[in-house]
């Protein structure tokens, strides 16, 4: 994959140790090393990759990358020395990057981004060999283990780019390089950090700083921040609903398998379905569609791309249990995302009742109070009866019992669990969906 000496130029480091070696894998932990595999020291909240090294060395690692120069010429492997371990394997990653002529969307926005890569995944793979991100690995550390897995097979790669703060979209766009980017809307979550939805639409907006110079920049043309956006330097694509947008949904029939619609593209029309139901899919398919075409795809083929899609881990995945159905979304939550999924319960089908089950969601500051109340609205509309887990979902308790809504509370979740197997009964259909940290799968589980 690379040499000693290739590595510490591409990374601005400094070499110690002879010889040019060469390297066949990375990583950034030791339990993962064989050998030939460039070992890069990174530092952590809990750990520091550099009390490591010598651990590296001994399962083989051929070469490490290290930022702690004391010490760094007392091991039996070369050495890169940096200023920043973390900062060397971003740039070693997108030089990687850059020796594969691939087309390279990276993805980004408050909810959504990872069904919105996973349906993009759908439609570019029926024309390309596509690598995408795998799991929740759209950090500094996760990303550049995407980027270094492109080879010369590849013709197009999805990256999703995760963020809490400002500052963090922008380091990763300078190691994917973008040839085109999305960003899917402007929510709440991460605005105990950044205050502000217009911070929020700063921090995305940052995915742009390593784009190609005329990469087009696919926005969700509903949002109300994200319709605003102009840029005079590179063309800005809206999907959407509205009129306004310059690809668009009509005609929506919801179906008990998925969405069809019409999709709009200027002049065009065609017939489009997706396998999974809610609205917020349709949209995936939209800036899909507008993916597909700003990389040279057919109509027709990308349409016939959306039928591919694929959930990625616990999201909206449907499970029968005997008689009564599971609708699992427990990945996370913020109240855009429990709009979406409180909108496919509302519009499922059910023998029974359509029941509720939600957890906190977190992150969300000094706004917490005031976006768990909202949520209230939302389970009004498309519930028969809600049960609700943690601190913060008192908030919505309350709210709910003011309106005479049905509805259980508590802080134990062995207590809640207990409560709704006891009224759980068949033809029932069950929504979970919480904030990652609250483990909304555990309740479920307790079910069966």
């Amino acid at each position: 994959m690379f040499t000693t000496r290739e590595i510490a130029e591409a990374v601005g480091g400094q070499l110690i140790g002879s010889g040019d070696i060469a390297v066949t894998g990375v990583s950034t932990d030791t339990r993962t090393i064989e050998k030939g595999t460039l070992f890069v020291a990174v530092r952590g909240e809990r750990f520091d990759g550099n009390d490591f090294i010598a651990d590296a060395a001994a399962k083989g690692a051929a070469a490490v990358i290290s930022d702690r120069r004391e010490g760094a010429d007392g091991f039996d492997v070369p050495v890169i020395l940096t200023e920043d371990s973390r900062a060397a394997q971003l740039r070693l990653a997108r030089y990687h990057r850059e020796r594969f002529p691939v087309k390279l969307c990276g993805v980004t926005g408050s909810v959504g981004k990872t069904s919105t890569k996973d349906m993009i995944y759908a439609v570019l793979s029926g024309d390309f060999d596509t690598l995408k991100t795998e799991g929740n690995f759209n950090n500094d550390i996760g990303l550049p283990k995407t980027l270094f897995r492109l080879g010369n097979s590849h013709g197009a790669a999805v990256i999703e780019m995760g963020m809490s703060d400002l500052g963090e979209i922008s380091v990763l766009s300078e190691a994917a390089v973008p040839d085109c980017a999305v960003i899917t809307n402007i929510g709440y979550c991460h605005i105990e950090n950044l205050k502000t939805r217009e911070n929020i639409l700063k921090a995305k907006l940052e995915i742009l700083d390593g784009a190609r110079d005329g990469a087009p920049l696919i926005v969700c043309g509903d949002d109300e921040y994200l319709r605003t956006v102009e840029l005079s330097d590179r063309k800005v694509i809206r999907y959407g609903f509205g009129d306004s947008c310059d690809v668009r949904a009509e005609d929506i029939l919801h179906r008990e398998d998925g969405e069809s619609f019409t999709l709009v593209d200027g002049e065009q029309r065609f017939m489009a379905a997706v396998p999974v139901c809610g609205e917020h899919h349709i949209l995936n398919a939209l800036a899909a569609y507008c993916v597909g075409r700003s990389f040279g795809m057919q109509p027709q083929d990308i349409v016939s791309g959306f039928l591919r899609y694929e959930a990625s881990g616990m999201r909206q995945r449907t499970e029968k249990h005997g008689n009564v159905t599971f609708i699992l979304d427990c990945y996370n939550a913020s109240p855009t995302s429990m709009k979406s999924s409180l909108s496919v319960l509302g519009g499922a089908r059910a023998e029974g009742r359509k029941i509720a089950v939600l957890g906190d969601m977190l992150e969300l500051g000094d706004m917490s109070a005031q976006l768990h109340a909202m949520v209230a609205e939302y389970v009004t509309e498309n519930s028969d009866v809600c049960f609700l887990y943690g601190e913060e979902m008192a908030h919505c308790r309350d709210r709910l019992a003011q309106s005479g809504f049905e509805v259980y509370h508590s802080t134990d979740k062995a207590q809640l669990t207990a409560q709704l197997k006891g009224f759980v009964r068949d033809g029932d259909l069950l929504l979970f969906k919480g904030s990652r940290g609250m483990r909304m799968e555990e309740i479920a589980e307790g079910l069966h």
